[in-house]
């Protein structure tokens, strides 16, 4: 299939970043497509420009992953970003060597201003995160950045419009990384832009009824804004041939199963089956305190769940899921390294009995899926929910999972929210939530001695979910948090606060 006009491409290289990468080529107003990094050159003709990803690997080892060197000859603009600025120089006769000292987090970098890529772009700080790098240029190649234990940081050749960048200019963390971005789309690459997302929920629901026709389709109905957006469109597209399956896992927020349920049966009339299944799934959980496997767990069940309901109801083809980008690359798919499976791509049983999926949201990113949610008329309360992982509570209670452990959690983690709200930060802040931590400590309640679980309180700012850093909130906000939460929570008797941005970690602690 030719490349789409006015488009850019993505080659995959393992990195965890491609989506995001995608993602931030899209926002500049070019529509950017992903694939992996042995697809044919021919394929890459047509479009505008090409990104290499960053990825874990070597450029020497004897499973590297390379492109085919005829890529630099089909006059197609090429930036390499990382692992992909390593493998540009490997393949057209440079060299690569590990550096003096690793380059990992934030790095002062220097700029070669004549570089368009670099126009406007003053001495800053970049985001590293490497062992090797370029130790001598490719024949045409000059550097176009260094910074302290790096040399060349940054490697371009005007001639044939071939860029490559140690750093990851795609995270937020890399000052004046969109202005590079931009720089490679308009002034190397000549893009016209004009994309934008505004289209996206009119097409998609209309692809939606070409994919499915009189189909009927079962939707896993979370009431979090990926599984709702998903849910609406796919509501938009068939009508009351949707079914929706609400599992109350006994895992959601605190009072989260009656508002899911009045909010779209009520205001959305839909097909909804409410399942009260929290002994079940509390039952299969018993006694496991291993993340993945609880994941697992619960991604199986709620298959079942499915599956025992769909019977009821006759034949049911599809499965509607709300999988997002970030789940997609977090679980391994394509070539990145898996950090965790989610219960709704890693975890689907090979015979959960249905034709095949329906994913509407598989190429959107968080804040993405809320615009649409804001196109298709979902309240903005529902809209700017805090994000849920599919497992639930489950995987922020850290250890055993037991009813009462859920409901300690659940009640520090209403606290948490109410006074974030009431603060005016809810909507500053990506995401915040409270994690039961399996560690317990010495208190003093009263005049006794007590002996209780410590809470963790998490908040990070963030816009699409990929990198993370954790907010600054308020030392006042925070002494009202957990004075609350020990005075009122039973079994809670000390409180912390996770000052870890992503990477290192992940949002969630599970």
């Amino acid at each position: 299939m030719p490349a789409p006009s006015h488009s850019l491409v993505v080659l995959d290289f393992g990195g965890q970043y491609a989506q995001l990468i995608a993602r931030r080529v899209r926002d500049l107003g070019v529509y950017c497509e992903i694939k992996p990094y042995w697809t044919e050159p021919g394929q890459l003709a047509g479009y505008e420009g090409i990104i290499f990803t960053g990825g874990p690997g070597s450029v020497y080892a004897s499973d590297a992953p390379l492109c085919s060197p005829e890529v630099f000859s089909l006059g197609v603009p090429v930036l390499g970003i990382c692992y992909g600025a390593q493998a540009m120089a490997h393949l057209l006769g440079g060299k690569v060597a590990p550096t003096a000292a690793p380059e990992f987090g934030k790095t002062q970098t220097r700029f070669e201003s004549s570089s368009l890529l670099f126009q406007d772009v003053p001495e800053s700080v970049t985001w590293m995160s490497h062992n090797d790098a370029v130790s001598q240029l490719p024949e045409g190649f000059s550097a176009a950045a260094s910074s302290g234990h790096c040399p060349i940081a940054a490697m371009e050749d005007p001639a044939r419009k071939l860029y490559a960048v140690q750093f990851h200019p795609e995270v937020n963390h890399t000052q004046f990384g969109n202005a590079m971005l931009k720089n490679f789309l308009y002034q190397v690459c000549q893009c016209q832009g004009g994309w934008e997302m505004g289209s996206f929920a009119k097409a998609e629901v209309a692809r939606l009824k070409e994919q499915i026709g009189d189909r009927k389709v079962l939707c896993g109905l979370s009431g979090g804004v990926d599984s709702s957006v998903a849910a609406m469109l796919v509501h938009k597209a068939i009508g009351k041939n949707l079914t929706c399956i609400f599992v109350d896992h006994g895992l959601l927020r605190k009072d989260e199963g009656d508002l899911v349920e009045q909010v779209f049966r009520k205001e959305f009339d839909m097909n909804i089956i409410r399942v009260n299944a929290a002994d079940r799934f509390l039952g299969k959980l018993q006694g496991v305190t291993e993340p993945e496997r609880k994941r697992k767990i619960i991604g199986e069940e709620f298959i079942r769940v499915f599956e025992a309901e769909a019977a009821k109801l006759g034949k049911i083809e599809l499965l509607c899921q709300g999988t997002i980008y970030p789940d997609v690359v977090e679980s391994g798919s394509g070539q990145a390294a898996v950090i965790k499976s989610h219960h709704n791509v890693g975890g689907l049983p090979e015979d959960m009995g249905f034709e095949g999926l329906v994913e509407p949201l598989r190429d959107l990113f968080k804040d993405e899926v809320r615009r649409v949610g804001l196109e298709l008329g979902i309240p903005e309360a529902l809209v700017w929910r805090q994000p849920f992982p599919g497992p639930g509570l489950a995987v922020r209670v850290l250890g055993e999972v037991t009813p009462e452990r859920v409901a300690t959690l659940q009640d520090a983690d209403a606290i948490f929210r109410e006074e974030v709200a009431r603060s005016g930060l809810d909507r500053e802040i990506g995401q915040y939530f409270a994690v039961l931590t399996g560690c317990k400590s010495v208190g003093v309640m009263g005049d006794g001695r007590s002996y209780g679980e410590t809470l963790a309180l998490r908040a990070v700012n963030t816009s699409d979910f990929m990198t993370a850093d954790w907010s600054y909130l308020p030392y006042e906000l925070l002494a009202t948090v957990s004075n609350r939460i020990v005075n009122e929570v039973p079994g809670v008797t000390r409180v912390v606060y996770d000052i870890t941005s992503k990477p290192p970690a992940t949002i969630e602690w599970e």
